[in-house]
């Protein structure tokens, strides 16, 4: 984008919203949580110009907001500030939000000046580095999971699905794929689409998905790979943010509800050549042989990555067998019982599906591990055996990790994460989440004291 637009575009927004009283720097954390401050009008041209200072310990915290000391970035080295900028193209009006306000995306640099290598936006730029240098240039699409709940919990204290609109009643049904449920919720579906348009996210569709109140919105394709994960975080707020306004909760966590499916991340991927060309259609009903090889990489790369696609205690509910989570690194053609799909259609829009990430990982990091894995592929020239025909959870394959502690142990020896996100990222990832792994398994549950106080 030209210096001269990145310069002005904060005057020509705050010249065009006159109502603007400040502005919410967004800055997703490792595991994908919004981070960052809220700056007046009159502060919003500093972000663009000089930047804000904000602690390197942004990118060192735990989902509770605990500072991780492991990470090298608190005590190690005083907390220090980094400079924070703008991203262009992201600042947009917050149409959901009673007081006027507006949002941007920001990254961090390091204190050379070089991007800094826990923000996940840098990470993501660097993988698409490796695509511009060999000629190519990934599109991708966003299809984003996630389940409107009642703002109260049930009488247990636990998630329960919110009262519709139209009937008064909790529905317990699934009823997926009904127009039904979407018209019963118009008001709220009718304001993400007002409200993306305003932010200029590029909403395709929504879905009424396989559960109570569980829809799922669909992102157009977006040549610039960048753009397209900004879209799908900036995506996630409007969803939260408009749901509260029409008094309800929305969450993409990965499994809320034990008996209902759980939310995913969908990512899609195509690929074009310098002259613009479909790089996995070779005018074949099966696709390039560089079709195979992306396949290969992200089926090799896949059990390595988990711990970005799986970022969370909770997200390894979500894979459980006959739940259109996939359980194992497998692939088929327009088969949804695989960790990675190629769907049916014309082949000038061949491209492969990637399933496995949780709705409630960080759409940068997310997409950088599937692009990390499809360039992996493509410069090995990997060979992903045969696809799968019927049901892949019926099939003796080896699964993908089924718990934290497995998945980081996998993360942290990684040679290829180590290549594609740098030692550095891989030591600091592995200690935050580690963290919060220890933490959260030291905690005593409900569960526990029913089962175990008085039995044994």
């Amino acid at each position: 984008m030209p210096a001269d637009y990145e310069a002005s575009e904060a005057a020509r927004f705050l010249s065009k919203h006159s109502e603007i009283q400040g502005v919410d720097v967004l800055i997703p954390d490792l595991a994908g949580i919004l981070r960052g401050k809220r700056l007046t009008r009159e502060t919003l041209p500093k972000l663009y110009s000089e930047g804000i200072r904000m602690p390197g310990g942004v990118f060192a915290l735990e989902a509770t907001g605990d500072s991780v000391v492991e990470s090298g970035l608190i005590w190690d080295e005083g907390e220090r500030d980094r400079v924070c900028r703008a991203v262009p193209g992201t600042l947009a009006p917050m149409p959901w939000s009673e007081r006027p306000l507006g949002q941007v995306i920001a990254t961090m640099t390091d204190h050379d000046g070089t991007p800094f290598y826990g923000d996940s936006r840098a990470l993501l730029a660097g993988v698409l580095d490796r695509f511009t240098a060999d000629g190519l240039a990934p599109c991708i699409a966003i299809e984003l999971e996630f389940y409107l709940i009642d703002r109260a919990p049930d009488g247990e204290g636990r998630p329960q699905p919110p009262v519709s609109p139209v009937t008064g009643k909790r529905d317990r049904k699934t009823h997926v794929l009904t127009l039904t449920d979407i018209s019963d919720y118009e008001a709220v579906f009718e304001a993400i689409d007002a409200g993306a348009a305003r932010q200029g996210l590029p909403i395709e569709g929504t879905i009424k998905e396989a559960a109570p109140a569980q829809f799922e919105v669909n992102l157009r394709y977006c040549e610039d790979a960048l753009r397209g994960a900004d879209h799908g975080l900036m995506l996630k707020r409007l969803v939260k943010g408009v749901a509260e306004r029409h008094g309800f909760a929305a969450t993409f966590m990965a499994k809320p509800y034990p008996e209902h499916a759980g939310c995913g991340l969908h990512i899609h991927v195509s690929l074009l050549d310098r002259e613009g060309r479909n790089v996995f259609d070779d005018a074949t009903e099966l696709g390039s042989p560089a079709l195979r090889h992306a396949v290969g990489g992200l089926l090799a790369t896949m059990r390595d990555a988990q711990a970005i696609f799986a970022p969370n205690a909770n997200s390894y509910r979500r894979f459980q067998e006959s739940t259109y989570a996939p359980t194992a690194p497998l692939w088929g053609y327009n088969n949804r019982t695989t960790a990675v799909r190629i769907p049916a259609g014309d082949g000038r829009a061949r491209r492969v599906e990637h399933r496995v990430a949780g709705a409630d990982a960080n759409v940068h990091l997310a997409t950088a591990a599937v692009l990390a894995g499809i360039h992996h592929g493509l410069t090995r020239k990997l060979d992903p055996g045969a696809p799968v025909e019927g049901n892949g959870y019926a099939l003796d394959a080896e699964p993908l990790p089924r718990n934290w502690s497995e998945a980081l142990g996998l993360f942290d020896a990684s040679p290829a994460i180590a290549e594609y996100f740098g030692p550095r990222f891989q030591k600091l990832y592995g200690a935050v989440r580690n963290a919060e792994r220890r933490r959260f398994d030291a905690v005593v549950t409900p569960t526990e004291l029913d089962w175990y106080l008085r039995a044994v």
